[in-house]
Formats: C-alpha cells, sequence, structure tokens
C-alpha cells in the first residue's frame, strides 16, 4: 500500500506561496493524524483549533474549519497536516491499514442492528444534518414517483441566486456552488436509475444550459464548478443510457452544444455518445458536423467535432484528412499525424509524414516544433539510421540553442561515437551567444547550463564569472560540492546573506537547505568549527526571528 499519495510540490500549489509560507509555522501546532483509506484528518490550533481533512487518493483536496478554509481555499492549517503528513509518510500504509479493519468492524457491528436500532442512527443523523435530509427527500420523491418535485429540487439546485451577492460568482464562492452542482448530478443519476431516464435526460439538459450560463458570470479560477459540470454531463449520459432518447434529437443537441457556447464551458466528447446514438444518430451527427465545417471552414471547433467523430467511428484516414486541411507552420498538426499513425501500426506513413512537416517548417522559415523533432529522431534510431537521427539533432540545435537541443545532439553524436567530435564546436557556439547576449541573460547563459550537465564543472566555474545567474551557480554548486567544496561554499553563503535580509517562513526553510549544503563543504574541507562559528553568529544576528530559530532547531542547525 502506498503512503504519501501527493508531494510537497503539489502542497505549494495548491496553497500558494503566502498560504504555504505561513503553513510552515503551524507544523508544530497539528495534533495526531487520523488516517483512512482515502482521508487524513488532523486538528491544529491556530487562533482557534480547527479541524482539517484531506483526501489524496485522486489528487489532494483539503478542507478546513477556519474562515479562509471554509471560503474553500487550500489554507496554512491545510498546508500544516498536508506536510505533517508527508513527514510521517512512512507511517501511512500502517495507519490506513488500521482504518481498514475499523472499517470492516463497523460493517460488522451495523450488520448485526435490528431495523429500529438502524432507523435511530439515520433520524440522529436526519436531525444533524440538513444536507443528507436534503439528500434523502429527492431519493423519496424520487422513488415515490413525484418527478416534478425532484425536477423542482434539482433546479433550485442550479440556481445560483444564492451565490451572486455582486452580481456574480465571485471566487470564493464558487465551491459553494459547485457543491450543489454536484448534488443536482447525483440526483439526476438518482432519477434515472429509479425508472425515470427520460425525465433525467430532460433536466440534465435543462442543467447543462444553465451552469453553461453561469460561467459567463463566475470566477472559477480553481475549476471547482467546472468539474462539477463535467459530473453533470456524465450523468446526463447515464441518464441517456438508462432510457435512449431519440437518435436524430440526441445528435442536433450535441451540434447545438458542442458549437454553441457550451462547447466554449463544457467540453463534451460525441464519441462518448456512439452506443446512444446507434447507427441512425451517429449518421446524423457525422452529416450536421459536416455540414457546420463547410459553412465555417477555419472554425476550430468544428474541425474538433469533425475529428472527435472520425474517432469516434474508427476512420483514422478521415481524421488525418481533417487535420491535414489547416497545418500548422512550425509542423506539430504534422507531429499529431504522426502519432496517430504509429499508433495503428502504419509506421512508415507516420515517418513521411514527419519528415514532411520538418520540410513545412523550413518553407515556412518557423523553427520546427520540438516534438516533431523528438519523434523523427527516435523513428531514425528505431529504424537503425543514427546518422540521420544525428543530423536532425545537430539541424534542430542551430535553430534552438538550448539546454534540450543540446542533452539530444550528445545523446544522438554518442551513439555514432562522435560527441567529441560535435562538441567542441556546440560549446563554441554557446560561448558565441552567452558573450553576445551578456547584457541580457533571463535564465543564464545555456553554456554554464550545457556545462554543468556534462559534469565539466571546471569548465563551468571557469565560463561563470559574469554570464551564470544565481540560479545556475546554485545548480552548479549542488553539482560539484564534493569536487568543488570551496566554490560552492562561497555561493551558499551569499545566497544565505541574500535570504536573511528578508523574512516568511519560506525564506526561513530556504536559509536552512544551505546552511545544511554549507555544512558539508566544511566537512568536505575539513573546516566544521568554522561552520559552527557562523551559525552561531548567524542566530546572533537574526535572534528576533522566532520562525527561523525554531526551524534551525527543528533542522539540528
Amino acid at each position: 500500500m502506498s503512503a504519501a499519495r501527493y508531494t510537497e510540490s503539489d502542497v505549494r500549489r495548491l496553497a500558494g506561496p503566502r498560504s504555504y509560507e505561513r503553513g510552515l509555522g503551524y507544523v508544530d501546532a497539528v495534533g495526531p493524524l487520523h488516517v483512512d483509506s482515502r482521508r487524513i484528518s488532523a486538528r491544529v490550533q491556530g487562533t482557534e483549533r480547527y479541524s482539517v481533512a484531506l483526501e489524496d487518493e485522486d489528487g489532494l483536496r483539503a478542507a478546513c474549519t477556519c474562515p479562509y478554509g471554509e471560503d474553500g481555499h487550500f489554507c496554512k492549517h491545510c498546508v500544516a497536516v498536508a506536510l505533517t503528513a508527508l513527514r510521517e509518510a512512512d507511517r501511512l500504509p500502517a495507519l490506513r491499514e488500521e482504518a481498514v479493519m475499523r472499517d470492516a468492524a463497523l460493517d460488522t457491528w451495523l450488520d448485526g442492528l435490528g431495523r429500529d436500532e438502524l432507523l435511530r442512527l439515520v433520524r440522529e443523523r436526519l436531525a444533524e444534518d440538513a444536507d443528507f435530509k436534503n439528500k434523502l427527500a429527492l431519493r423519496v420523491a424520487a422513488a415515490g414517483g413525484d418527478t416534478s418535485a425532484v425536477r423542482a429540487d434539482i433546479t433550485a439546485l442550479l440556481d445560483p441566486a444564492d451565490f451572486t451577492q455582486y452580481g456574480y460568482i465571485a471566487y470564493e464562492d464558487a465551491p459553494g456552488y459547485a457543491a450543489q452542482v454536484t448534488r443536482a448530478a447525483q440526483a439526476i443519476r438518482d432519477l434515472a436509475a429509479d425508472g425515470h431516464g427520460a425525465v433525467a435526460v430532460a433536466v440534465a439538459r435543462e442543467g447543462i444550459r444553465r451552469v453553461v450560463g453561469v460561467y459567463e458570470t463566475a470566477d472559477d479560477s480553481d475549476g471547482s464548478i467546472a468539474e462539477a459540470a463535467e459530473d453533470l454531463e456524465r450523468a446526463h449520459l447515464a441518464a441517456c443510457f438508462a432510457a435512449p432518447p431519440d437518435p436524430d434529437e440526441t445528435a442536433q443537441w450535441l451540434i447545438d452544444h458542442c458549437l454553441g457556447d457550451g462547447g466554449e464551458y463544457l467540453e463534451v466528447e460525441p464519441a462518448d455518445y456512439r452506443e446512444v446514438l446507434g447507427v441512425q444518430g451517429l449518421a446524423a451527427l457525422r452529416a450536421l458536423a459536416a455540414e457546420a465545417h463547410r459553412r465555417n471552414p477555419s472554425g476550430s471547433a468544428e474541425r474538433s467535432l469533425l475529428e472527435s467523430l472520425a474517432r469516434a467511428v474508427g476512420n483514422l484516414d478521415e481524421l488525418i484528412a481533417v487535420r491535414a486541411a489547416s497545418l500548422e507552420a512550425n509542423g506539430y498538426t504534422h507531429l499529431t499525424i504522426a502519432e496517430e499513425l504509429d499508433a495503428a501500426g502504419r509506421p512508415d506513413e507516420a515517418l513521411e509524414w514527419a519528415e514532411r512537416g520538418l520540410r513545412h517548417a523550413a518553407a515556412e522559415d518557423e523553427r520546427p516544433h520540438r516534438g516533431l523533432v523528438d519523434h523523427l529522431a527516435a523513428h531514425y534510431a528505431r529504424d537503425g539510421r543514427p546518422a540521420d537521427a544525428l543530423t536532425v539533432r545537430r539541424d534542430h540545435f542551430q535553430s534552438d540553442r538550448s539546454l534540450h537541443t543540446y542533452r539530444a545532439l550528445r545523446t544522438a553524436a554518442r551513439a555514432v561515437g562522435l560527441w567529441d567530435t560535435e562538441r567542441p564546436p556546440a560549446l563554441e557556439q554557446l560561448r558565441v551567444d552567452a558573450e553576445g547576449n551578456r547584457k541580457r541573460q533571463w535564465g543564464g547563459a545555456v553554456l554554464i547550463d550545457a556545462l554543468t550537465d556534462d559534469a565539466d564543472f571546471d569548465a563551468a566555474w571557469a565560463a561563470a564569472p559574469g554570464l551564470a545567474t544565481a540560479d545556475q551557480l546554485l545548480r552548479l554548486a549542488d553539482a560539484s560540492a564534493t569536487t568543488r567544496p570551496a566554490e560552492a561554499l562561497a555561493v551558499y553563503t551569499r545566497q544565505i546573506e541574500s535570504c536573511c535580509r528578508h523574512t516568511g517562513n519560506g525564506t526561513y526553510a530556504r536559509i536552512a537547505d544551505l546552511l545544511t549544503k554549507a555544512r558539508a563543504c566544511h566537512e568536505e574541507l575539513g573546516t566544521p568549527h568554522d561552520f559552527t562559528a557562523y551559525v552561531a553568529r548567524l542566530r546572533t544576528e537574526q535572534k528576533r526571528k522566532r520562525n527561523l530559530m525554531r526551524i534551525l532547531d527543528h533542522r539540528g542547525l
């Protein structure tokens, strides 16, 4: 069984830099972790004691009872619990196993309860949880055949009025509305399962239209409404399977959705409806799509629809014809066609299209798409044509001198034993580029990255003055700390001094990381006492930063 199913990068991305930095200071305030098969929960002592729940089965999600968390944000308390779970990752499998055993024991207990005891438990839940009560009320209405009541309840769930206090759905209100849309989707599934599939189809289409309209007045930056809308569309498809609607009418609905405003906000894959449409409906849909494309041959929605239908019927040549009618200048379209042909077991045609894409990019005076070059070079290598692969890589390096193209050139040249011949002119070109761009380096000179990647550290340190950025120097220091500890230590020390001019738990964690690296350099140099003195001096100078002192203590620095 796996441990944590997410990474620290996931936490940082979901929280944002501000909440992430604040969360670092709350790690010590996290109580015991409670883990089950899908959820990790704990209490965090903040201004008050807050409850945090993480779900990490299909991507990391979090909820917290603090005001910021209740608005749907991944707050500092969520960060603290998520990081605590990562640090205790080795314990998670055992805790999950214990949770499975507890769940099994609970199931056994429930199986042994009588009818009256179960009813008492349900009634207690109904009295405590209004949301649970509403869900059951929907099931009762559907089971009783009162479809008009169910329809009204679903319509109410999709009404955004309670979330549009400013005339639109604000970012902080989007998750609340999304939750209601998800409930509506489940109600539609229940309606179809209870034998009212035709009504469920109609209600789902009304709901999709309503939610699409909401997008125009909603800040859905976190994607919660989009995700709920996709669930609504899946509920519609399930209803269609439960009670297949008229195929011609369904074809028209799909066309109207995909080519109207709905297609812009909620992507529906017509191929998913193939069984629902049947032969008649699929033919009708293809005819409608072809006519729409004839009227608007440059429309991306029309082209995408034709591609989807070609995939639905398994007609690769038709798919290629659609794509070939609108070729991108850099050869990317050629690449997608080549990939489709390769997947279909037609490698000769795939190679022809990839080569054609390279020629097309040259004719358009465009830098070829990187993926196209990678695809073509891999084809040559598989076909036993390493010299051709090297030629392609060399030409690409000439037009796009980056670390990626340098690495690719190195791999191709080594395959034919020519790297010693290819490397000097390639480095010379990078050196000329670096000198010419000395005053406008953004990501730093590619020359430094290439030499570091080659593990030619002496040459990289020699070229670094005036060319390397701070990030490049850090990467170089990390790569060569054991062989060039004095140079690496100087880089780490400068970065520590720079970080000390700023505040924030993220900065403090970075200082601790750099100090750890600096300690390793001192050990290589045989000067551990100098490091001890340096840390003592830094602690004295920064003693007012209590969170920094706490982090240093935690790291043993």
